[in-house]
């Protein structure tokens, strides 16, 4: 471990708040060139593929996690073939998953279609977006883990390069093979195919340096039984703890529905603020992730309790940022989302809410990125159950007595709750860069 200062921090995060700046951007590309062609239904249908699409591989999101934490403690302990056999793990695990979706490929579009029935020309027009893109899986899979094992490296302006490359090779095809070609929702799916093969290529090249040297005993351990079941036990339990996460926001949304039109459509539109806030400071998180995890391979505690500090201190900083930013220009936000009367003025009363959110839950994502890095999932699981559950408790007193406002309290107390949790939990990263045993 070298020397560990705040400019060193700020160089991994910066280039993934700049990536994760460029996320919306895609979407809204796709949406503005399909909607080019004048009808409803291609707009409809390249949406439902995309939601699709994304649910089906958010499964697979533990892959960036999970390498990010166990490639950061190889590093960090000089193992230089063991990270890269963490990395082909991982790119292996990726290509195995992909090929499962396609060959059930027939069996995801059933499925998505009985949820969310749509019209015929929609499913028609959706069915021809996911048979195209299904065939990306292996890629966009593989990316998660090739992103993952970059930022272990601290290599994050390489994700940058990453993202922007997808994205404008994306852009630029969806302009050529929409409005160029004339080919309609097939070839804005066959833009995204061709960005995510190409991006999956351009990261294995990114990472050439860090697994040729070491390329033959990397291959050697790639099958290494306990490597194995270390890395499948890291992502069972960060998966199962995104899963209760996932589930908490769809309980979220689900009752938020029951209070009107008008409240559902207010709490959607003040989600964004979350998400925008998620953007801007999981870079710090992610260099958590990283400098944590070096400093457990390298048997550092001192530098664990160090690098922790520090990601905090600027995690609460950007969530300070963050709250002002909602406080003074909360009500144009909104106001920039929707055009509704009756929306803005139910989003205006519970902007409150998310001027807190950034300050309440910032202490839970900058432990997640600390114990992602000392691959603590256990601890990360045990209290994220914890937390669902005293959020159980939360939405069954508070939603009777203050409705929606009930319903955002209760996503405050999940979230605090799982800062506390982690919180009280967190000496055990220093135990483990001890080379301490915690049950």
């Amino acid at each position: 471990m070298t020397e560990l200062t705040h400019r060193r921090l700020l160089t991994i995060a910066a280039p993934i708040v700049l990536s994760n700046a460029t996320v919306p951007l895609l979407g809204a590309v796709d949406t503005g060139v399909v909607g080019q062609m004048g009808q409803a239904a291609p707009i409809g249908a390249v949406g439902l593929g995309a939601v699709v699409l994304a649910t089906v591989y958010w499964v697979f999101g533990f892959l960036r996690m999970g390498t990010s934490g166990l490639a950061a403690q190889a590093h960090g302990a000089g193992d230089m073939a063991e990270r890269g056999a963490i990395l082909l793990r991982a790119l292996a695990i990726g290509l195995v998953a992909g090929l499962v979706f396609i060959a059930c490929q027939g069996l995801i579009a059933w499925a998505a279609f009985r949820i969310a029935p749509a019209s015929a020309e929609v499913e028609t027009l959706a069915r021809q977006y996911l048979a195209i893109r299904i065939w990306g899986a292996p890629a966009t899979i593989g990316a998660y883990a090739l992103t993952g094992w970059l930022i272990a490296l601290e290599r994050t302006r390489a994700v940058l390069a990453l993202q922007l490359w997808i994205n404008g090779v994306n852009i630029g095809l969806d302009l050529w093979f929409v409005i160029g070609l004339g080919w309609g929702v097939p070839g804005v799916a066959g833009a995204t195919l061709v960005a995510e093969w190409s991006g999956l290529m351009l990261g294995i090249w990114l990472c050439r340096d860090g697994v040729l040297p070491w390329l033959r005993p990397a291959l050697v351990r790639i099958w290494d039984r306990t490597a194995l079941a270390v890395m499948l036990a890291v992502n069972r339990d960060i998966m199962i703890r995104s899963v209760l996460l996932q589930l908490s926001f769809t309980t979220f949304v689900f009752l938020g529905a029951r209070f009107g039109d008008g409240t559902l459509a207010a709490n959607q539109v003040l989600m964004q603020f979350l998400s925008i806030t998620a953007y801007a400071l999981d870079g710090f998180a992610f260099a958590a992730e990283s400098l944590v995890g070096q400093a457990v391979g390298a048997r550092a505690a001192g530098m664990v309790r160090q690098a922790s500090r520090m990601a905090m201190q600027w995690g609460l900083a950007g969530g300070a940022a963050m709250a002002a930013v909602f406080a003074l220009f909360g009500p144009a936000i909104i106001d920039l989302m929707t055009t509704a009367p009756e929306v803005r003025a139910e989003a205006r009363l519970y902007l409150p809410w998310l001027v807190a959110a950034p300050l309440i839950g910032v202490a839970s994502w900058i432990y997640d990125g600390i114990f992602i890095g000392a691959t603590l999932t256990r601890e990360m699981r045990r209290a994220m159950t914890f937390s669902v559950v005293v959020y159980g408790v939360a939405l069954a007193v508070l939603v009777p007595a203050l409705h929606n406002h009930g319903l955002w309290a209760a996503l405050m107390v999940l979230n605090a709750t799982r800062g506390l949790t982690m919180a009280r939990a967190f000496p055990a990263a220093e135990a483990k860069a001890a080379g301490v045993s915690v049950a």
